[in-house]
């Protein structure tokens, strides 16, 4: 009898548990307990080895006649977004970026008071990174692979805008909707920034970072522009995740919303 009752119990909870999975589970329910510091010197660490390996990718493409080439340029890029958001995505969050920070605070994904000490991270990252490429290719090999608009300021502030807003409206719908399959975040977001490196580059450096724009604009003493690099991918990223949090929110049962996306995941409501 006991063992029954039990067992029982055991069940209820599970059931319990599965209901509450496809009715009203939201990922950002359960939050692992990870120290601020923890999530700084990862921020830190992976601002670095992006700004790193993306703009290392330009130096080396100027000093050898164009090897890389623009594809290459673009496929660096990402794959280091993607490895970077599989390896520290559960500590820090990934973000590398004050403009994906400010955008998740003011959807309150994020806890404001950890916004400033993020930015700061993030620039100190790339910033580090600037440093050491210059360092390493002085003399005549030593280049500026910070962001310049090709074209006017106004056309170098309308891309920005766009392809953060783009690149924020995919992280919102892969990262932060528990609808979605999580572990094809990275994929999805580093080809995001693939696919704007690919076109936005020769235009206006496909920065959508402004930690990006600052770090190499410090070390090098070059701020020409840089105020389009710190508003226009600010403004796009915002207006992305609040365009996805127009959109996530909806009345439609789970089997609905599954019968017409592949990218969520399949969860039975009886």
């Amino acid at each position: 009898m006991a063992n029954n009752s039990a067992t029982n119990e055991k069940h209820e909870v599970v059931l319990n548990l599965n209901s509450e999975d496809c009715k009203k589970f939201d990922d950002s329910d359960i939050q692992v307990a990870v120290p601020l510091l923890q999530k700084l010197v990862a921020e830190v660490v992976g601002s670095y080895f992006l700004i790193f390996a993306g703009c290392c990718s330009v130096v080396v493409n100027i000093n050898n006649d164009k090897v890389v080439t623009l594809p290459g340029i673009s496929i660096v890029w990402g794959l280091t977004v993607m490895v970077l958001a599989y390896t520290l995505g559960h500590i820090s969050g990934a973000h590398f970026n004050p403009a994906v920070t400010l955008a998740h605070a003011s959807t309150k994904r994020f806890p404001l008071k950890e916004v400033p000490a993020y930015i700061v991270a993030q620039v100190l990252g790339s910033t580090l990174a600037s440093g050491t490429l210059r360092l390493i290719f002085s003399g005549k090999n030593d280049h500026f692979v910070g962001t310049l608009p090709a074209g006017s300021d106004l056309q170098a502030f309308v891309v920005e805008f766009i392809i953060t807003f783009y690149l924020m409206f995919v992280i919102s719908g892969v990262a932060t909707d528990n609808r979605a399959i999580g572990e094809l975040a990275g994929l999805a977001v580093g080809s995001t920034v693939l696919l704007n490196v690919m076109f936005a580059g020769p235009i206006t450096g496909a920065s959508m970072n402004p930690a990006r724009s600052l770090g190499p604009a410090i070390v090098h003493n070059e701020y020409k522009g840089i105020w389009i690099y710190l508003v226009s991918p600010t403004l796009g990223a915002v207006a992305g995740t609040w365009a996805y949090n127009f959109i996530r929110y909806t009345n439609k049962p789970v089997r609905e919303i599954t019968k017409s996306a592949s990218f969520l995941k399949g969860c039975e409501v009886e």
